[in-house]
């Protein structure tokens, strides 16, 4: 399944380098960077400090494929206790090497269980058993405005009611010499948006036949799945010439700025605007993608591993329920631009944009996993491969396009 792995061996082996581990250290391997990110890791670190755990990390950035860098560290003997996955996958290759860490009956003992949403459940939930610690939750598209530069372009973000209107004041917002939609152009961005669009335009019965556990190949023909290509260019040519392997919080920083009037993108990017010191409602709007039919939901997820010592479990275990506490993870997710994952967090603590979301979440009918939750892995990336390449070849028609997801459906499925 994770066929890519020789592949990142170098990789791997130069990023890891051996390291002494007492009993209440605890090595932690996640893929954060970003200012807002870091923030919010902090907040982890303080809290499992206080309870006598000692961080001690591995970072590797998104983009490297977490779920081959994570094999490597278990298969070359430097196994993290807790690390950044939400591949289901990658979860039942180490319950098949006997290093599965299940935690249905740690969450149900400390109450939290009872105290996730239906969605965070589902997602981190791997064949009936809970193996994954929710941290919190995102939109994969939402749109986030500066208020300022609306006002600016005279244009109301929170009137539109489909793309086409939106698309439609571009113009307007061009004239006012601000950039209409911020984004960046890397493999990922991109990919990001495709999934997005086409849960917007297609409704998660198309998503899921595309991005679900069992792709359907009829569902490439569908025309929903065109339009959203379709969109894809429109975007693409209407980005700003800097959007070039511009990374995202770079690409947020514009429209705090006012250099672009919004941003399409995940809603941890609400984590930028917070350190900027804006405040949702007052500098910065937050809507989903104007008439989308569905929303992409991503629980960010860390998990543990299993078969280790007691001494070490008991630290592992500790640290899980730290993560999901209501006050630690509350505060972990302002920090980081997220949605707690429990029901029950103080509503004071909780900014209009995560209000937002969980009125949003309300409806079960109009939400899908993030692909990373569902889908064969490579499916995924070879999605990302053909969107980016769209992306990046003007020339390249939906025809082209769709043709290539074919052929990679062709290798790859069947």
């Amino acid at each position: 399944m994770l066929r890519n792995w020789k592949k990142a061996w170098l990789v791997a082996s130069i990023v890891i380098c051996p390291m002494v581990v007492h009993a209440e250290d605890l090595v932690i391997y996640q893929k954060w960077s970003s200012p807002a990110e870091v923030a919010a890791l902090n907040v982890l670190k303080k809290a499992a400090e206080e309870k006598g755990i000692k961080w001690i990390d591995i970072t590797i950035p998104h983009d490297t494929g977490s779920n081959v860098n994570l094999m490597n560290l278990v298969t070359g003997g430097q196994p993290p206790n807790v690390f950044s996955e939400n591949n289901p996958a990658v979860y039942r290759d180490l319950t098949n090497m006997g290093l599965g860490r299940p935690l249905t009956d740690v969450f149900k003992a400390d109450g939290a269980l009872d105290k996730f949403p239906p969605s965070v459940i589902k997602s981190i939930t791997v064949d009936d058993q809970i193996m994954k610690i929710p941290l919190g939750i995102h939109i994969d598209g939402m749109l986030y405005y500066n208020i300022e530069a609306a006002k600016k372009a005279g244009v109301d973000p929170s009137k539109w009611t489909s793309l086409d209107e939106m698309y439609a004041d571009f113009d307007k917002i061009r004239k006012a010499g601000i950039v209409p939609l911020a984004l960046g152009a890397q493999q990922w961005q991109v990919g990001y948006l495709t999934h997005t669009l086409v849960a917007s335009v297609g409704g998660a019965d198309l998503f899921t036949r595309i991005y679900g556990p069992k792709p359907d190949e009829a569902a490439l023909d569908a025309p929903e799945l065109r339009t959203a290509f379709e969109w894809l260019r429109k975007f693409q040519k209407a980005s700003d010439p800097g959007s070039v392997n511009r990374d995202w919080n770079m690409t947020t920083n514009m429209v705090i700025e006012g250099q672009a009037l919004m941003q399409i993108h995940g809603d941890w990017m609400k984590g930028e605007w917070r350190a900027a010191g804006k405040e949702a409602g007052k500098d910065f709007g937050c809507l989903q993608i104007p008439g989308a039919k569905a929303l992409s939901v991503t629980v960010d997820a860390w998990g543990i591993l299993g078969k280790q010592s007691p001494e070490k479990d008991a630290a592992e275990v500790e640290f899980a329920k730290l993560i999901v506490d209501p006050k630690i993870n509350a505060a972990f997710a302002a920090a980081k631009g997220s949605t707690p994952v429990r029901t029950d967090v103080d509503p004071s603590t909780l900014d209009a944009c995560s209000k937002n979301v969980l009125d949003m979440l309300k409806d079960p009918a109009h939400q899908v996993q993030n692909p990373h939750s569902m889908v064969d892995a490579d499916w995924q990336s070879a999605i990302w491969e053909v969107a980016f390449n769209y992306w990046s070849n003007p020339n390249m028609t939906v025809d082209q396009a769709v043709a290539a997801l074919k052929d990679q459906y062709e290798a790859i499925l069947k």
